[in-house]
This record gives structure tokens, sequence and C-alpha cells, in this order.
């Protein structure tokens, strides 16, 4: 397993930030590693975020020292959306067969999590979020049927979409992640305008399912102080609760969007209106 590690950053320091500085602090430009557990732990509310890419090897989810315990869920939770191929996840000696869609919550103080491939000709991605917990929920598994769809937005602002909510307490029950999965409809480009600052929470995004040539404008800053990152295909940005959350694409996406925090309302979001971006 590989583990980055990145700090949490004040407004007033990201704002003076060039554009490496800001791609090596937000950015996490490989999420998939063949037959490897991937993994960045940013120190914004210590969500823990990557992938696990099982090909030819069964890949086990540790703990460590960065973590406190031998067990990576001693004291934490753990979402999961399978966004390509066929594989299993074991949770606790249970088997989930997974597929392109399916989601799955694993609580706390499950002992062992080991992702598999169904068969190298079409080997899973898994896309992993985590937060810290305090209480133990049940493991849940969340196809997409069951998944909680809203649709929002509007042909005429570019940003219809579709919301599917998983880790989310329409669904089933957490501690404190949020997580699931937006897809835009054909013609659409914005994943959510007008944008929209929570300070009670930070968020992580992956986009995934985008052409080579593709790339998103990930908007980053406070609303007076903008900056963009470009984030390419099955790539995963940090987006701190003091930063502004919104993205465009050149051409179609999707994006799992994953939060923790002060609570679980979704709604819970100021706008911004794009007129008094800077």
């Amino acid at each position: 397993m590989k583990l980055e590690i990145r700090y949490a950053e004040h407004p007033d320091d990201a704002k003076n930030y060039d554009t490496k500085t800001l791609r090596d602090h937000y950015l996490l430009e490989k999420v998939f590693l063949k037959d490897e557990i991937n993994l960045c732990y940013t120190h914004s509310d210590r969500v823990v975020f990557g992938g696990a890419f099982p090909v030819e090897k069964k890949l086990r989810l540790d703990g460590g020292k960065d973590f406190g315990s031998d067990v990576f869920l001693d004291r934490r939770e753990l979402g999961v959306i399978c966004i390509a191929g066929q594989g299993t996840i074991s949770a606790g000696g249970t088997e989930y067969p997974m597929k392109k869609g399916d989601g799955l919550y694993i609580g706390k103080g499950i002992k062992e999590v080991i992702f598999s491939a169904a068969g190298q000709n079409n080997p899973p991605k898994f896309y992993l979020a985590s937060a810290p917990a305090h209480t133990v929920y049940p493991v849940v598994f969340i196809p997409i049927e069951k998944a909680n769809p809203r649709k929002l937005g509007d042909p005429s602002t570019v940003n219809v979409r579709t919301i599917y909510q998983y880790v989310h307490p329409a669904v089933c029950q957490s501690c404190q992640l949020v997580m699931g999965m937006t897809v835009l409809e054909d013609g659409s480009v914005w994943n959510t305008m007008p944008c929209h600052t929570h300070e009670r929470r930070m968020e992580v995004y992956f986009y995934f399912d985008m052409d080579d040539n593709a790339v998103v404008f990930h908007i980053h800053g406070q609303p007076n102080e903008t900056r963009h990152i470009v984030v390419n295909n099955e790539q995963a940005v940090i987006s701190p609760s003091w930063s502004i959350h919104a993205g465009a694409g050149t051409a179609a996406y999707t994006f799992i969007w994953a939060m923790a925090g002060e609570n679980q309302a979704f709604d819970d979001m100021d706008t911004v209106n794009a007129v008094d971006l800077k």
C-alpha cells in the first residue's frame, strides 16, 4: 500500500501558490496503480482517499503508524465505488461482488478488507474515501439502483446532472462520511453552478469517464481569490472547507464526491453567485 501525506493550508497562504504548488498540494495525479492500494491522507478533516486496482493480486487494506493502528478501520469508516471492471470486496469475511456503479459502505471496526479482480481481462478499479469514525455501523452494499438520485440543473446554464447519493442518510448510516457520484447529461459542463462553499465540510472530487484529450477546470480558492487546477481523467483534487467547489469540463465527465466535517446535510452550503466571483 502506498500513502501520500498532504497538510492543510491557510487560505492566505494558498492564494500565493503558483500552478506547480497548487497541484502539489491539492491534486492526486495517479489514483490507480496496478496491483496497488494507492492512498492520499489529507489533514483537512483527516480524510483518506485513493484507489485500489487489483489485477493479478489480492489487495489487503492495512493500517500503520500514520493511522495509529495496524487495522485501517479501527477508528475509521470507508466508502467505495467501483468505477470500472468487475471484482470482489471481502469485508470482515463476507464477499461483495462489485461491478461498475456499485458502492459499498464499510463501518468502523472491520478487521479485514480485501480487494480482488473477477478476472484479469476486466479488472476492477475501486475508488475509496475514508473519514474518522466514532460509532459502528453495518456494512451496506449499494448498487446504483439503490443510491438516492437527485436531478438538478437547467440546460440554459449547462449544468443538468443527476446526483447519486451512496453514503448518505437517505441510503445508509455513517458517522460523518458522505459520498456519491454525479453524472452530467450530454451538453452540460458545470458540475455545479452557481458554485458554493461549505465551511462546515471539506470535499474531495474524483473525475473519471473522460476522453484522453478532455480536461476539467476545477475552480479552487475563496470566492474573491479564485484559481483553477486542470484535472485529467482519473485524477482527484482536494477542496478545503474554505474553497469554492465547482468545475467545468471541455467534454463529458463523471465525478465522485466525498465529504467529511461537522454535519451530513447535503444542502448545507453557501451559494456564491457567478457575478460575485473574482
